[in-house]
């Protein structure tokens, strides 16, 4: 009996020491400390990512370059930053070939276009194996003082493109073969609502219910979903993100204290998420991580904690 006590205490101290250690959920962070290299994980595959003229989509196409005969495609709307963003991947590793990249620059809320794209990258590449669906924007302002055109923008971006984009790749998935992978860029703001980020955090939630519901339809087969929660990375999503009434903040400061993750470690992180197809992912630095687990796994003493310091340590978003 006291073997098992003992067997209880180290595994609970081993598991609270990792949450206030790691920048990502424990079972990420075993992932990364002690699974295999995720290279060997794409290799021969090729993986579209939208989003991926900036920020969290640029960090992970720079790591994908990093690996060995993977085929990468960069979708934004900003054809120059696409361009960019290839050549320092180029750069990164000699042993890619130009043709390995291709820039396939389109604007996510075009409908009509996102059967077009896939065909274009079938007919180049001859087949599909990853989506990384990265592409939004964020919002900052006070919940009551958000116009709903503010609203309906966010949820047109993070949400009903990001839908019919994946629709459209999962019935490609289901013609051939009946495997692929989704991954679908979420966020901590999409476990627990942020203040002065309502619209952002409601479009994240939604992703969750939408693409949770997938997984569940798709067990038993070879087409797996994974979301990926960051927290805080150095990006621009914070400058562009939109105000209450729809003008962009132009603000890189974060509404919670807390040092920002790099684009490049976040994008790694997510790789490993991805190559290991992993359910969902957290990744931050401190303190997000161990908050996260907080407010999911005690709600109750989390909003009692939250509601005598949390209000002193959040930022007004500035109109």
């Amino acid at each position: 009996m006291d073997i098992i006590l003992a067997a209880i205490i180290a595994f609970f101290v081993i598991w609270i020491g990792i949450i206030f250690y790691a920048d990502s959920d424990i079972l990420t962070f075993l992932y990364w400390k002690f699974g295999k290299d995720p290279a060997s994980k794409f290799h021969g595959k090729v993986v579209w990512i939208t989003g991926a003229s900036s920020g969290i989509g640029e960090g992970l196409a720079k790591e994908l370059a990093k690996c060995t005969n993977v085929k990468i495609v960069l979708s934004a709307r900003r054809k120059d930053e696409l361009e960019r963003v290839k050549k320092e991947c180029l750069d990164l590793n000699k042993s890619i070939k130009p043709d390995s990249i291709l820039v396939l620059p389109f604007d996510m809320t075009d409908y009509s276009s996102h059967k077009t794209c896939l065909e274009t990258i079938t007919k180049k590449f001859y087949k599909l194996d990853i989506l990384v669906s990265n592409a939004g924007m964020s919002q900052r302002a006070a919940w009551d003082e958000i116009e709903i055109d503010v609203d309906k923008k966010l949820f047109e971006l993070n949400v009903f493109s990001v839908i019919n984009l994946n629709r459209v790749v999962l019935k490609y998935f289901k013609a051939n073969g009946n495997q692929g992978q989704l991954a679908v860029m979420s966020s901590l703001g999409g476990k627990v609502g942020g203040p002065n980020a309502s619209s952002y955090a409601a479009t994240k939630f939604a992703l969750h219910g939408y693409f949770e519901s997938l997984r569940n339809e798709m067990r038993g087969t070879k087409i797996h979903v994974t979301l990926l929660c960051p927290g805080p990375v150095v990006s621009n999503i914070g400058v562009n993100a939109l105000t209450g009434a729809g003008e962009k903040s132009g603000s890189s400061q974060a509404l919670v204290p807390g040092k920002k993750m790099s684009a490049e470690r976040c994008g790694e992180l997510c790789l490993v998420s991805i190559g290991n197809k992993l359910e969902e992912s957290w990744i931050s630095n401190l303190p997000y991580i161990p908050i996260v687990y907080f407010a999911t796994h005690q709600p109750f003493l989390f909003s009692k904690v939250f509601g005598l310091v949390g209000r002193f340590a959040i930022k007004k978003p500035s109109k």
